[in-house]
Protein backbone atom coordinates (compact mmCIF):
# COMPACT_ATOMS: atom_id res chain seq x y z
CA UNK A 1 0.00 0.00 0.00
CA UNK A 2 1.64 3.51 -0.63
CA UNK A 3 2.71 5.32 2.42
CA UNK A 4 0.34 8.02 3.42
CA UNK A 5 2.17 11.27 2.40
CA UNK A 6 1.33 13.26 5.20
CA UNK A 7 2.47 10.59 7.61
CA UNK A 8 6.07 11.80 7.90
CA UNK A 9 5.24 15.36 8.85
CA UNK A 10 2.32 14.33 11.18
CA UNK A 11 4.73 12.80 13.28
CA UNK A 12 6.94 15.80 12.94
CA UNK A 13 4.29 17.57 14.33
CA UNK A 14 3.39 15.07 17.74
CA UNK A 15 7.44 15.83 18.06
CA UNK A 16 7.45 19.35 18.04
CA UNK A 17 4.50 19.34 20.49
CA UNK A 18 5.97 17.34 22.90
CA UNK A 19 8.76 19.32 22.78
CA UNK A 20 6.80 22.66 23.65
CA UNK A 21 6.28 23.30 27.27
CA UNK A 22 2.77 24.52 26.41
CA UNK A 23 1.86 22.38 23.56
CA UNK A 24 2.39 25.24 20.70
CA UNK A 25 2.15 24.40 16.71
CA UNK A 26 2.90 27.20 14.09
CA UNK A 27 -0.39 28.81 13.15
CA UNK A 28 0.52 28.33 9.18
CA UNK A 29 -1.83 26.85 6.80
CA UNK A 30 0.36 23.79 6.57
CA UNK A 31 0.64 23.17 10.63
CA UNK A 32 -3.33 23.64 10.92
CA UNK A 33 -3.86 21.33 8.60
CA UNK A 34 -1.75 18.70 10.16
CA UNK A 35 -3.42 19.24 13.36
CA UNK A 36 -6.88 18.78 12.00
CA UNK A 37 -5.70 15.53 10.85
CA UNK A 38 -3.83 14.50 13.95
CA UNK A 39 -7.08 15.59 16.44
CA UNK A 40 -9.49 13.34 13.49
CA UNK A 41 -7.37 10.23 14.52
CA UNK A 42 -7.37 10.83 18.08
CA UNK A 43 -3.49 11.42 18.23
CA UNK A 44 -3.93 14.86 19.84
CA UNK A 45 -6.34 16.69 22.43
CA UNK A 46 -6.83 20.22 23.59
CA UNK A 47 -4.29 20.79 26.63
CA UNK A 48 -6.14 21.37 29.98
CA UNK A 49 -2.66 22.78 31.03
CA UNK A 50 -2.06 25.06 28.46
CA UNK A 51 -4.76 27.59 26.26
CA UNK A 52 -4.63 26.34 23.14
CA UNK A 53 -2.17 24.28 23.55
CA UNK A 54 -2.07 20.82 22.82
CA UNK A 55 -1.28 17.62 24.12
CA UNK A 56 -0.71 13.89 22.05
CA UNK A 57 -1.98 10.62 22.75
CA UNK A 58 0.81 8.86 22.97
CA UNK A 59 2.69 11.32 25.89
CA UNK A 60 -0.44 10.66 27.83
CA UNK A 61 -0.12 6.86 27.16
CA UNK A 62 2.21 6.87 30.50
CA UNK A 63 0.01 8.42 33.01
CA UNK A 64 -1.41 7.26 35.62
CA UNK A 65 -4.62 6.48 36.23
CA UNK A 66 -6.85 6.36 39.78
CA UNK A 67 -9.28 4.24 41.03
CA UNK A 68 -10.11 2.81 44.27
CA UNK A 69 -7.10 0.95 45.55
CA UNK A 70 -8.88 -1.94 46.70
CA UNK A 71 -11.24 -2.28 44.12
CA UNK A 72 -9.87 -6.13 42.87
CA UNK A 73 -10.62 -7.12 46.19
CA UNK A 74 -14.28 -6.08 46.55
CA UNK A 75 -14.50 -7.39 42.67
CA UNK A 76 -13.61 -10.73 44.09
CA UNK A 77 -16.40 -10.98 46.83
CA UNK A 78 -13.10 -10.32 49.86
CA UNK A 79 -14.86 -6.61 50.99
CA UNK A 80 -18.08 -5.21 50.41
CA UNK A 81 -18.63 -2.27 48.46
CA UNK A 82 -19.32 -0.08 51.02
CA UNK A 83 -15.22 -0.88 52.03
CA UNK A 84 -14.12 0.70 48.42
CA UNK A 85 -11.31 3.66 49.23
CA UNK A 86 -13.11 6.80 50.00
CA UNK A 87 -13.49 9.52 46.99
CA UNK A 88 -11.84 11.77 48.70
CA UNK A 89 -8.57 9.51 49.28
CA UNK A 90 -8.75 8.76 45.78
CA UNK A 91 -8.65 12.05 44.52
CA UNK A 92 -5.89 12.95 46.97
CA UNK A 93 -3.78 10.68 45.24
CA UNK A 94 -4.61 12.52 41.73
CA UNK A 95 -3.62 15.60 43.18
CA UNK A 96 -0.52 14.49 44.50
CA UNK A 97 0.57 12.76 40.95
CA UNK A 98 0.36 16.13 39.46
CA UNK A 99 3.41 19.15 39.10
CA UNK A 100 3.48 21.12 42.10
CA UNK A 101 2.06 24.31 39.78
CA UNK A 102 -1.04 22.18 38.67
CA UNK A 103 -2.32 21.09 42.08
CA UNK A 104 -4.51 24.29 43.36
CA UNK A 105 -6.24 24.46 40.22
CA UNK A 106 -7.25 20.61 40.28
CA UNK A 107 -8.62 21.14 43.99
CA UNK A 108 -10.90 23.92 41.79
CA UNK A 109 -12.60 20.98 41.44
CA UNK A 110 -12.80 18.44 44.43
CA UNK A 111 -16.10 19.09 45.22
CA UNK A 112 -17.48 18.44 41.68
CA UNK A 113 -15.17 15.12 41.36
CA UNK A 114 -15.16 13.49 44.39
CA UNK A 115 -18.57 14.74 45.88
CA UNK A 116 -19.34 14.37 49.63
CA UNK A 117 -18.51 11.18 51.17
CA UNK A 118 -21.36 8.54 51.82
CA UNK A 119 -23.71 8.32 55.00
CA UNK A 120 -25.00 5.43 57.20
CA UNK A 121 -27.88 6.70 59.00
CA UNK A 122 -29.98 4.69 61.66
CA UNK A 123 -33.72 4.95 60.68
CA UNK A 124 -36.71 4.12 63.61
CA UNK A 125 -39.55 2.42 62.28
CA UNK A 126 -41.91 -0.36 63.69
CA UNK A 127 -39.98 -3.31 64.57
CA UNK A 128 -37.19 -1.20 65.72
CA UNK A 129 -34.16 0.64 64.16
CA UNK A 130 -32.08 -0.01 60.86
CA UNK A 131 -29.40 1.50 59.19
CA UNK A 132 -29.71 3.06 55.83
CA UNK A 133 -26.90 3.79 54.09
CA UNK A 134 -26.05 6.01 50.99
CA UNK A 135 -25.89 4.02 47.21
CA UNK A 136 -22.24 3.61 46.26
CA UNK A 137 -20.54 5.76 44.64
CA UNK A 138 -16.74 5.33 43.61
CA UNK A 139 -14.35 7.72 41.69
CA UNK A 140 -11.68 6.98 39.15
CA UNK A 141 -9.77 9.32 36.95
CA UNK A 142 -7.90 8.81 33.82
CA UNK A 143 -6.19 10.65 31.17
CA UNK A 144 -8.07 11.47 27.82
CA UNK A 145 -10.04 14.03 26.66
CA UNK A 146 -14.82 14.87 25.47
CA UNK A 147 -16.19 17.70 23.74
CA UNK A 148 -14.09 19.98 25.92
CA UNK A 149 -10.69 19.55 28.01
CA UNK A 150 -9.93 17.36 30.72
CA UNK A 151 -8.89 18.20 34.65
CA UNK A 152 -5.32 19.15 35.29
CA UNK A 153 -2.79 17.09 33.38
CA UNK A 154 -5.72 16.25 30.97
CA UNK A 155 -7.91 13.70 33.42
CA UNK A 156 -11.49 12.49 32.82
CA UNK A 157 -13.57 11.45 35.83
CA UNK A 158 -15.82 8.76 35.99
CA UNK A 159 -17.72 7.30 38.45
CA UNK A 160 -19.64 3.61 38.78
CA UNK A 161 -22.83 4.13 41.10
CA UNK A 162 -25.11 2.36 42.42
CA UNK A 163 -28.84 3.51 41.15
CA UNK A 164 -30.63 3.08 44.68
CA UNK A 165 -29.31 1.69 48.03
CA UNK A 166 -30.80 -2.09 47.41
CA UNK A 167 -28.32 -4.40 47.08
CA UNK A 168 -30.09 -5.71 43.85
CA UNK A 169 -29.45 -2.31 42.27
CA UNK A 170 -28.83 -1.75 39.05
CA UNK A 171 -25.64 0.36 38.52
CA UNK A 172 -24.06 2.70 35.80
CA UNK A 173 -21.08 4.28 34.65
CA UNK A 174 -20.52 7.91 34.11
CA UNK A 175 -17.71 9.58 32.77
CA UNK A 176 -16.92 13.54 32.38
CA UNK A 177 -14.80 15.94 31.03
CA UNK A 178 -14.22 19.13 32.91
CA UNK A 179 -17.28 20.97 31.19
CA UNK A 180 -20.84 19.67 30.37
CA UNK A 181 -19.36 16.38 28.43
CA UNK A 182 -20.62 12.80 29.99
CA UNK A 183 -20.80 9.68 28.55
CA UNK A 184 -22.96 6.90 30.24
CA UNK A 185 -22.98 3.15 30.71
CA UNK A 186 -25.79 1.03 32.52
CA UNK A 187 -24.76 -1.83 34.22
CA UNK A 188 -26.46 -4.59 35.90
CA UNK A 189 -24.87 -5.37 39.16
CA UNK A 190 -21.62 -4.36 41.26
CA UNK A 191 -19.12 -6.57 39.87
CA UNK A 192 -20.00 -5.92 36.29
CA UNK A 193 -19.41 -2.09 37.17
CA UNK A 194 -16.02 -2.42 38.40
CA UNK A 195 -15.07 -4.60 35.66
CA UNK A 196 -16.17 -1.64 33.26
CA UNK A 197 -14.17 0.51 35.44
CA UNK A 198 -10.91 -1.60 34.86
CA UNK A 199 -11.66 -2.00 30.84
CA UNK A 200 -12.43 1.93 30.11
CA UNK A 201 -8.60 2.47 32.43
CA UNK A 202 -7.20 -0.27 30.43
CA UNK A 203 -8.06 1.69 27.11
CA UNK A 204 -6.58 5.55 27.94
CA UNK A 205 -5.72 7.77 27.06
CA UNK A 206 -8.90 7.82 24.61
CA UNK A 207 -11.50 10.31 23.35
CA UNK A 208 -15.09 10.00 25.01
CA UNK A 209 -16.69 9.56 21.84
CA UNK A 210 -14.59 6.82 21.43
CA UNK A 211 -16.21 4.40 24.05
CA UNK A 212 -19.23 4.23 22.27
CA UNK A 213 -17.30 0.73 21.74
CA UNK A 214 -17.57 -0.32 25.30
CA UNK A 215 -21.51 0.39 25.55
CA UNK A 216 -21.17 4.15 26.09
CA UNK A 217 -23.71 6.66 25.06
CA UNK A 218 -22.71 10.44 24.90
CA UNK A 219 -25.27 12.65 26.86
Amino acid sequence: MPQDPHSEFDHAILDLIERSPIGAVPSTPAYQDALKRLYAAHQVYASADHKDGHVTARSLAGAPSFHANNLEAVMNGQLTAEALESNASIFDRYVGSLPAVRRAKAETFRATVAGRPAHHRAKHAAGGTFIVRDPVHTLFLVPGTGPHHGLPGNYLYGSALQLSADDASAWAIHLHDCDDGVAVCDIQNLHAALEKVVEVVACAPFTMNELEALGFTMK
